[in-house]
């Protein structure tokens, strides 16, 4: 730009310079103006569209009437949703068994040995399996005349077939299982993550201290993996709240609807017995529950609190 030019736009360079300003602050959220506008479209709205329609008595075939707090009402009167919620509340024993057993398989896969990369590709097949895989292999191994009972009576350890899905006492324990064994390898890859970013360093100065295996990973390797352990372990406990995949594909609630958790009681009364109020509010029910251990995780199981 020649003298002459820079000293006429001179008076105008605050103008400029406060344009420039103005688009670079707005540059960011024009960019995320495509994500924003779909959450907004199939996150924000339905969620806000559903809650109105949870007090509500919605119907494709009349008209739609407030009724207040009524579905609510009907829901802690309700047995089947009263099971459901106890069973979404036993499935959390899954949570400690699944972290324990991650970290174990970490700790094991992270060495450099032969085929150690197989393993982990083998510790991971079960995540990207598709859940209706998922069903009809299991449902093979839990049938009377499947492969888990011939083992079994084989090893004899037991004296007849057991009714593993078709069982009331067996059939929850046999669907927390799947869900563990689903589970099992996402939360292992995020433990081995962590490991291999701690900084060899320490370990190497607690060796030249004379400290133990079971020492170094104790006052070492857990205190600095904590942070990990507390977001996979909420995570690992809004997955079992919201357990539905695995019942569905597996006993459809049954038998006894003693397989029935609550999200799958929405999905029930939501879906195929078209009852959606009562179905949304079993699904803010269990987001309510959601939030609140979330909430107590957050709490209680701060980085500062680790052992």
């Amino acid at each position: 730009m020649s003298p002459f030019i820079a000293r006429l736009l001179q008076p105008f360079s605050f103008v400029f310079s406060r344009a420039r300003s103005l688009s670079s602050g707005w540059l960011p959220y024009l960019f995320l103006m495509p994500a924003l506008l779909l959450l907004a479209a199939f996150s924000f709205w339905p969620v806000l569209y559903g809650s109105y329609l949870s007090f509500t008595d919605f119907s494709l075939m009349r008209a739609t009437h407030w009724v207040g707090l009524d579905n609510y009402r009907a829901l802690l009167d309700n047995a089947m949703f009263l099971t459901g919620l106890r069973n979404s509340l036993l499935f959390l024993l899954v949570v400690p068994v699944t972290q324990l057993a991650a970290i174990a398989l970490a700790v094991l896969v992270n060495h450099q040995l032969p085929a150690m990369r197989w393993f982990r590709a083998a510790y991971y097949v079960p995540v990207v399996t598709t859940v209706s895989v998922v069903g009809i292999m299991w449902g093979f191994m839990f049938h009377e005349q499947g492969t888990l009972n011939y083992v079994l009576l084989q090893l004899h350890l037991i004296a007849a077939p057991l009714g593993w899905l078709s069982d009331d006492h067996l059939a929850l324990f046999a669907v927390m299982f799947v869900s563990f064994w689903r589970g099992l390898g996402w939360y292992m890859v995020m433990y081995l993550a962590a490991l291999q970013a701690l900084p060899a360093e320490m370990q190497e100065a607690a060796i030249l201290d004379g400290a133990s295996r079971w020492q170094r990973f104790w006052r070492i390797t857990v205190p600095m993996l904590y942070p990990t352990i507390v977001v996979c372990s909420i995570m690992s406990v809004l997955a079992a709240l919201k357990a539905y995949q695995e019942v569905d594909v597996l006993t459809q609630g049954g038998p006894m609807n003693s397989t029935f958790t609550a999200l799958y009681y929405a999905y029930d009364q939501g879906l195929k017995h078209l009852k959606l109020p009562r179905g949304l509010a079993a699904s803010f029910v269990v987001s309510l529950c959601c939030m609140l251990i979330a909430l107590l995780c957050l709490r209680y199981l701060k980085p500062g609190r680790h052992p």
